[in-house]
């Protein structure tokens, strides 16, 4: 991420998304920013606080997209939520803290799956030998064998044989198992199980980190029980070396590495914040001082505080914080001032239209097209679009959107799904075939339920 300029962010983004240039410039900005902060002398790079976002637009038009893809290339923790789930401090429902926590879990997982990638080799090496060890147990021991006594010239001279004797046979074995040639043969091996008991912590809302300190001691209490499995030598090879390479890493510094991943690097994409502001021209209510709650328990994490996890304290200050809602009827302006000037930043995306439809169809890695095929071509059965076809979707896709709810590009998804069910469901008995899906055939599976209104809001 480091060598990425926003312009070459830019361009691994249009790999997945189409459009919203000037979103993805935003966000693109946002990231180098964070390299360039990286850069300055420590005590000036303290003093830069995150430029957070405020994504607008209707759903379906990439907003959560956006903000994914950009943490998956960045290589960094990231962690979605719905503003909704949390309430204010003392009312049912969850902490907004709690966010903090379970971004932390997800910097955990994936140092630690680095850490581990980086041992493997290692592991392998020693899960090797230990599963030659259950093939092959070596010679010799405490015991002495039949004919051998201990000191004389003659114990010794068979000692050596023997020994000589095992190291070829586990050679032998060891070429054999890096050939494939005993990955079907079953073998007995000791593995971890699931702890005997299992204990739930209802947590007191505002107090889940008390809930999960107790969890964690409890388990403590009923550690992890082991017993013997009989499975594939391929697939005990792959639990020896998850066991080896646990061995190696060091949980501290995991932890460690990972904090600090979180503060630097972390993202939070809290969405639908639309949701929890408060319109002006609202009646007071209940629900509105709910919302406010939210907004001010929200506030201190995005200013920068300090929360507590079973990893250690977790600062918000250099977290970044990427917000989004349709803001249909609420505005950025409808929350709380303190909050507003939390998110300096804010990009309206354009809804999507049947130009920019047929391109989501076409011209990312990860297209829609793309995927019905590779999924029909595991039953043998060859699919293609044909450009007529793909319009066609495209057009009808923007005049359902139009005629009912705007849900943005997840009306292809609608869309094709009706239009591929018949085949989805013959495909088995038409292995070894070509099909080809062109204008009228999309008419053909569409045309009653776009003409009859009615019937399109609940299909399509």
């Amino acid at each position: 991420m480091s060598n990425l300029t926003p312009r070459e962010i830019v361009s691994e983004l249009d790999r997945y998304i189409i459009g919203q240039d000037a979103a993805k410039r935003m966000v693109a900005i946002a990231m180098r920013n964070r390299w360039r902060r990286q850069q300055l002398d420590p005590e000036l790079r303290d003093e830069i606080a995150p430029k957070n976002i405020i994504l607008m637009g209707p759903t379906g038009v990439g907003k959560t997209e956006i903000a994914r893809r950009l943490a998956r290339l960045a290589k960094c923790p990231f962690f979605k939520v719905e503003a909704t789930k949390f309430t204010e401090v003392g009312y049912v429902g969850r902490d907004v803290e709690s966010m903090v926590r379970d971004l932390m879990e997800i910097g955990v997982s994936m140092v630690r799956k680095e850490e581990t990638e980086k041992v493997r080799i290692k592991a392998e090496k020693n899960a090797e030998e230990r599963l030659l060890d259950l093939l092959l147990p070596r010679s010799g021991g405490s015991t002495p064998r039949p004919g051998f006594f201990m000191g004389s010239q003659t114990g010794e001279v068979e000692e050596k044989r023997d020994t000589a004797k095992d190291d070829s046979t586990r050679e032998k074995f060891r070429q054999m198992f890096r050939a494939g040639q005993l990955d079907e043969r079953e073998i007995e091996l000791e593995v971890k199980t699931q702890s005997g008991a299992q204990v739930e912590i209802m947590a007191i809302p505002g107090m889940e980190e008390m809930g999960s300190n107790l969890q964690s001691a409890f388990s403590n209490m009923f550690p992890a029980k082991r017993k013997m499995r009989k499975m594939k030598i391929a697939d005990a090879f792959k639990v020896l070396i998850d066991e080896e390479a646990e061995k190696l890493i060091d949980p501290e510094a995991v932890n460690e590495l990972a904090r600090e991943r979180v503060e630097q690097q972390g993202i939070l994409f809290v969405d639908e914040m639309d949701k929890i502001a408060t319109r002006h021209d609202q009646a007071g209510g209940g629900a509105d001082v709910s919302r406010e709650g939210v907004q001010r328990d929200l506030l201190p994490v995005v200013e920068g505080s300090v929360v507590n996890t079973k990893y250690g304290m977790v600062k918000t200050d250099h977290i970044l914080f990427i917000a989004a809602g349709a803001f249909h009827f609420a505005k950025p302006s409808d929350l709380i001032p303190e909050l507003q000037g939390r998110f300096p930043l804010r990009e309206e995306l354009d809804s999507l239209h049947k130009e920019e439809f047929y391109r989501i169809l076409t011209e990312p890695k990860n297209a829609l097209t793309v995927q019905y095929k590779a999924l029909l071509q595991t039953e043998g059965v060859t699919v293609d679009f044909t450009k007529e076809a793909l319009e066609e979707i495209s057009a009808t896709a923007e005049k359902i959107n139009e005629e009912t709810e705007n849900i943005g590009a997840r009306r292809l998804y609608t869309i094709l799904e009706k239009i591929l069910a018949n085949l989805s469901y013959e495909a088995p008995d038409k292995s070894g075939q070509a099909v080809t899906i062109d204008r009228e055939y999309v008419r053909a599976q569409l045309g009653d339920v776009v003409e009859d209104r009615d019937l399109s809001r609940y299909i399509l």
